[in-house]
């Protein structure tokens, strides 16, 4: 449960705009969602959404998204035993190799760069006050490094496990035979479902050699429209269609039992997935850009879903969730000291 399992959170607040009139000081806020470290509050960017209604600002009321209605089914009431408050940790893997080099890469399996690695680690920090008890990731070594990685700077400091499943004898070697180990540790499950869109007969290329090939309007039509896809590659479309399905039929059944969820996954797949929870259209999602290696949050109650925090931010340490009662505390301070 978010709001029993997350610990008070030590706020150190000295922005920019209040340290000349009020310096620093400290205190404890405690919100009903998760506790927020206000030393990680900065500037914040925003994402484009509908109108681009959704802006996060330090002084601004909660962005929290129109909630969506799970698809109801027989089954609902009995998944949600535990919690009526999950937390859904969304993290686009760090720098690879290939985008260091500017190539395409799709679903070729690249290792993160050394500046991927900081930005998981980085990540892991941000959210070390979240509750996870579930983790999920594409099949690709980045993602899983990224996963890995983050959790080492948990507070909890619970072992991720990658979770072998391909076959029978993979299931019966791996597993954990002490009740005790199993409790220090978090499941973590692989998926294609959730790799980046395969880019076909681009993947491998330079992206401004092949612009310079197929001109650049061609190319940004691959990689930016909706429903046309790469040569032999796939569309977002198709990327959003098995990347949903999976999201609804694992993930939501685990949310709803009470479990807190990472996902770390590609730009794409998690486009998809945000499309679906905050309801944007096909052309919002187009423009929608995910920065590597900064998380994102949103929280499921009651068979909801609320977006806290923006998918983009600054390198340095930046806005990664929200809370209303954080949000209206530094509102309060504003119209205070302005």
């Amino acid at each position: 449960m978010t709001s029993m399992a997350c610990h008070h959170a030590l706020i150190s607040i000295q922005t920019q705009g209040l340290q000349n009139k009020v310096g620093s000081f400290s205190g404890k806020i405690v919100s009903k969602g998760s506790m927020i470290d206000m030393g990680l509050l900065s500037r914040a960017n925003c994402y484009p959404v509908r109108r681009n209604l959704f802006k996060v600002h330090a002084s601004s009321s909660s962005p929290v998204a129109n909630p969506i209605q799970m698809p109801s089914n027989g089954e609902s009431k009995d998944f949600r035993k535990k919690s009526d408050e999950t937390a859904l940790v969304l993290i686009r893997h760090g720098e690879s190799l290939w985008n260091e080099k500017n190539l395409f890469t799709g679903c070729v399996d690249v290792p993160l760069t050394q500046k991927g690695v900081e930005e998981a680690i980085e990540a892991g920090k941000r959210i070390s006050n979240i509750p996870i008890d579930m983790i999920y990731t594409s099949s690709l070594i980045r993602a899983q490094m990224t996963a890995m990685l983050a959790m080492t700077q948990h507070r909890r400091k619970k072992v991720p496990i990658i979770k072998h499943n391909e076959s029978e004898q993979a299931w019966k070697w791996s597993q954990i035979h002490s009740e005790e180990t199993k409790k220090q540790s978090i499941p973590v499950i692989t998926s294609w479902q959730l790799n980046e869109r395969m880019y076909g007969e681009l993947q491998g290329l330079n992206k401004q050699e092949t612009a310079d090939r197929f001109g650049k309007e061609k190319v940004q039509e691959w990689r930016r429209s909706y429903d046309i896809p790469p040569p032999d590659g796939e569309s977002l479309e198709m990327c959003a269609d098995r990347a949903v399905a999976y999201f609804k039929e694992q993930i939501v059944p685990q949310l709803l039992t009470g479990k807190n969820v990472m996902i770390a996954a590609h730009g794409n797949s998690l486009r998809s997935i945000i499309m679906y929870l905050d309801k944007l259209t096909s052309q919002e999602v187009i423009s929608l850009e995910l920065s590597t290696g900064i998380p994102m949050l949103h929280i499921f109650k009651d068979g909801k879903f609320f977006r806290r925090g923006s998918p983009t931010g600054p390198s340095e340490a930046g806005v990664y969730a929200y809370t209303r009662s954080l949000a209206l505390y530094r509102q309060k301070l504003d119209e205070t000291f302005h």
